[in-house]
């Protein structure tokens, strides 16, 4: 049984008369017309049922019947192209359109087969013809994909990403063409990367692109150090003291490494230090370097915010800076209780389990 979207496509892209056996019996000779119009209603029925297997036997005997009908070429070609037969279905497609080159169905049909073949050049001027004209939106949405893959294989990398934009636009809550438009934009920006590192090896793009991807796979090692290289090209590049922080820390969880909790202590510091307003400078007082338990007292990270003027009015502006800001500082003041706690505990000073901070309590015992 045929999926309710290979029987769509069929409604959308078949050739009525031949369905109902008007055209081939118009033309056939007085003997074969009985015949021709049984073959015709045994399509039919095959059809209805998405039994292309049967569809497909009695067109083949209705095209020995009728080879001068381009209808039965053309529905030939279709029930080929639904069971994937691609090599079967161009040249039915084209003996349909040769007999009668206004069917314009056959035409997308053939169009697509070729594409499916990897014959790109011959097929891309029609897919575009077909994406960009067509009024049914059915058979512009099957082009728009085949047109992807074509551009992809002719390497129209940029133009394969605009017919992605245009699909998205048109079909935004089909997955498949959500699939297909999203490995478009991934190679695109892998292709640009890729670009990257050829024109600018040594800038501190590359070395930024190769950190964060690093980063995000888990290798905290190579992240690590190409975040370095970042801050040895631009010691105060936005964003990298944090993150660098952040990668430490991931690393000091997998190896349990003091010195690495340290050093990530350091960088979410430096981070806040470095975005905080110059002719506004943070009174250490105010919490930052300070046990997390004291940053509590004076009533949390709300009244750490209040003793930055106009910090509120950023924060309401959603500021980029300023919640990057935010998180450094809660960051570094966690490691420093973090540290404190476990320096005390390696040493037998903790009284009990009261004098480590809550928030030191909780990142303490996380995994």
């Amino acid at each position: 049984m045929a999926s309710p979207g290979k029987r769509f496509v069929w409604s959308a892209l078949a050739v009525g008369c031949v369905l109902f056996g008007s055209c081939v019996c118009g033309v056939a000779q007085e003997g074969t017309a009985a015949e021709s119009r049984r073959y015709a209603e045994q399509a039919q029925i095959a059809l209805a049922q998405g039994h292309y297997e049967e569809a497909e036997k009695a067109f083949e005997k209705l095209r020995a019947l009728e080879p001068g009908v381009a209808e039965v070429h053309a529905n030939l070609g279709l029930v080929y192209f639904q069971e994937r037969k691609f090599e079967q279905a161009v040249p039915a497609l084209r003996q349909a359109l040769k007999l009668k080159p206004g069917l314009v169905k056959s035409e997308n049909l053939l169009t697509m087969s070729l594409s499916e073949l990897g014959h790109y050049g011959e097929a891309a001027p029609n897919l575009e013809k077909c994406f960009r004209g067509s009024s049914d939106a059915e058979i512009k949405r099957m082009c728009g994909l085949q047109l992807l893959r074509a551009d992809t294989g002719l390497r129209r990398d940029s133009r394969a990403v605009e017919v992605a934009l245009e699909l998205n636009r048109s079909y935004g809550d089909d997955p498949e063409v959500l699939y297909h438009t999203g490995k478009i934009f991934g190679n695109y920006a892998f292709l640009t990367m890729q670009k990257l590192a050829q024109v600018a090896p040594a800038s501190v793009w590359r070395h930024q692109t190769e950190a964060e991807a690093y980063e995000s796979q888990g290798s905290n090692d190579a992240a690590i150090s190409e975040y370095q290289q970042v801050l040895s090209v631009d010691p105060g590049r936005p964003g990298i003291h944090y993150r660098l922080g952040r990668t430490l820390l991931a690393r000091s969880r997998q190896s349990n490494s003091p010195d690495d909790l340290a050093a990530a202590a350091k960088e979410f510091e430096k981070q806040a230090m470095h975005l905080l307003p110059r002719e506004n400078p943070l009174d250490r007082n105010a919490g930052l370097g300070q046990p997390a338990h004291m940053l509590e007292a004076t009533g949390g990270r709300e009244d750490f915010h209040r003793r930055i003027p106009q910090v509120e009015p950023l924060l309401q502006e959603g500021d980029e800076d300023l919640v990057l800001f935010v998180r450094s500082v809660e960051e570094s003041a966690n490691m420093a209780a973090r540290i404190d706690y476990r320096f005390r505990e390696l040493h037998g000073l903790l009284r009990d389990d009261h004098s480590c901070p809550r928030v030191c309590r909780q990142r303490h015992r996380s995994p």
